[in-house]
């Protein structure tokens, strides 16, 4: 069948006039580049569900690929046991957000599910918390999280309250592509719409988590904050005022919700230059401490005296954070984080996990003698009260940032500060990046293909170990590098479209003096080992 079939098809079953139209103009346009583009395949559920750019087509989000999936995701509930369950449904700012909401709400009311839908745009975790809060056995988030302003997503959590995971992801997709017609979907109108108590009930269940009055000068701390065009920023003031902390100043031109993203590149707190305004304003009202969540709320970045925390400084911190507290259980990471985390955990006889990448995986970390206590991604992602979220969580973790720098300031301390007295403790974890984002995603499997058929042996004159985590279990599509003082982790993003090497070099410290000069050797082995992987990827 050619392509021109294949979207006159697609059209004869698309539900959404406009969608429709797109297709029409592009089959009387004859333009077969685009509509190759379009019909190269299905959306797959990556490491956070479906994701795609807002156009028409299979590979796409739009209203007919999210009635089929909804369908898919109705049909796999029921064989599983959930027929007649309840079902939460949220949705961020993002465009036609809402639209994709309405139309699962109504695929999966047709399907007989007791269907309940957020009743605003609102944060990434507050959703993940209503699926157990509720009861219900499965919970829909659309939202793209921090991908560009033309893409949406499908995120789908289970009754656990986490992500999919193998084989439940696969199950599904089959499942959708058993689905007929988009056209031909039952559609109900039965469903209902939750009122605020769910979002002030999440509020509530974090404040308790983290216990900020046993934090006596919390209310003197000053915060910088945005929301980076996205849906946090009312539900972490309702926080950030439930545990008695002084409002944070916000950036004005970022606070409310705007699907265009104005003022940044890419809406993602990881990109140069996204925060920014935020440095800014933390420079004008002399904050002590600045923060940026994406605009689904689930991740946050930390800004100290200027300077913009890794994700793995902060993970380490707010697990030496929670071990100083008392939590005892397990502490968990992904394998693209960074050591220290871990090196902390054994200095205070508590088990730690390495999982494969991604939330989904991170939450299943633990068992039931030592149950998971806190995890965390390098890429902005925390978990700092799993018994309230069983995902990252940015409005939390901006709590937990915010009471331990109150804590430190009431010494005269700052966070950067607390980082110096880890690297003496335990030496100086100097962790970072090489990211290529690509158009051509053939040049990621080139590159990796390269990289597994010739393997360094040695980065930073050290010789290395090489492993494919693809023979690990689970299986990764990724490869380890790892030697003395010398880690790196090569993997595709599974979110966006690009190849990424995860680096590590860690440097002796003996005492306070020492730590300038360690990070001066830190960041040189860094460059070094980033042209190191360069060379050997062929990038």
């Amino acid at each position: 069948m050619s392509v021109l079939e294949k979207a006159r098809e697609w059209a004869d079953a698309d539900p959404h006039a406009g969608d429709r139209d797109e297709i029409a103009s592009l089959i009387e346009a004859e333009n077969t580049e685009e509509l190759d583009r379009r019909f190269a395949g299905p959306l797959t559920f990556g490491t956070a569900g479906l994701r795609g750019p807002l156009r028409a087509g299979p590979a796409g989000m739009n209203a007919a690929v999210v009635t089929r999936a909804a369908a898919g995701l109705g049909r796999w509930l029921a064989e599983s046991g959930h027929a007649g369950a309840g079902v939460v449904i949220g949705y961020d700012a993002r465009r036609r957000s809402d639209e994709f909401a309405r139309i699962s709400a109504a695929v999966l009311a047709g399907a007989g599910f007791a269907v309940q839908v957020m009743p605003r745009q609102l944060p990434t975790p507050v959703l993940a918390f209503a699926v157990r809060h509720l009861g219900c056995a499965a919970g829909i988030m659309v939202t793209a999280s921090h991908n560009p302003p033309d893409d949406n997503g499908y995120k789908v959590y289970l009754g656990d309250g986490a992500q999919l995971v193998p084989p439940a992801d696969r199950e599904i997709e089959a499942a959708i592509g058993a689905v007929g017609s988009a056209r031909e979907v039952p559609l109900s109108d039965e469903w209902l719409t939750l009122d605020d108590d769910i979002a002030d009930d999440y509020v509530a269940a974090v404040v308790a988590a983290l216990q900020p009055s046993r934090v006596a000068n919390r209310a003197e701390l000053t915060v910088a904050y945005t929301a980076m065009h996205g849906v946090g920023a009312d539900t972490t003031r309702a926080v950030f005022a439930a545990a008695g902390l002084t409002a944070p100043h916000s950036v004005p031109a970022q606070d409310r919700p705007d699907p265009a993203f104005p003022t940044v590149v890419f809406p993602n707190p990881e990109e140069p230059g996204a925060t920014d305004l935020l440095k800014a304003l933390a420079a004008d009202v002399g904050a002590d401490v600045a923060i940026a969540e994406d605009p689904d709320a689930d991740r946050c970045a930390v800004v100290c005296d200027g300077r913009q925390l890794t994700g793995d400084e902060v993970g380490a911190l707010l697990a030496d954070w929670l071990l100083r507290r008392g939590v005892r259980g397990t502490y968990a990471s992904s394998l693209v984080s960074g050591s220290l985390m871990h090196v902390i955990a054994g200095g205070h006889g508590v088990p730690s996990e390495e999982t494969p990448t991604g939330f989904k995986w991170i939450m299943r970390a633990g068992s039931d003698e030592s149950p998971l206590v806190f995890g965390y991604e390098e890429a902005l992602g925390y978990s700092v009260a799993p018994s309230v979220v069983k995902d990252k969580d940015g409005i939390s973790a901006a709590l937990a940032v915010a009471l331990l720098a109150a804590e430190l300031k009431a010494d005269g301390r700052t966070l950067l500060d607390r980082l110096d007295e880890l690297a003496v403790e335990h030496g100086l974890f100097v962790t970072g990046q090489l990211s290529a984002r690509v158009e051509d995603l053939t040049l990621i499997s080139d590159a990796m293909a390269r990289l597994r058929a010739a393997p360094p042996t040695r980065l930073l004159g050290r010789d290395v170990a090489f492993t494919d985590l693809l023979t690990e279990q689970p299986a990764v599509d990724g490869v380890r590098l790892l030697g003395d003082g010398v880690r790196v982790i090569v993997r595709p993003s599974g979110t966006e479209p690009k190849l990424k090497a995860y680096l590590e070099t860690v440097v002796p410290v003996h005492d306070d003096a020492g730590v300038i000069a360690a990070r001066g050797r830190g960041a040189d082995e860094l460059d070094q080992l980033r042209a190191e992987m360069s060379a050997a990827l062929g990038l």
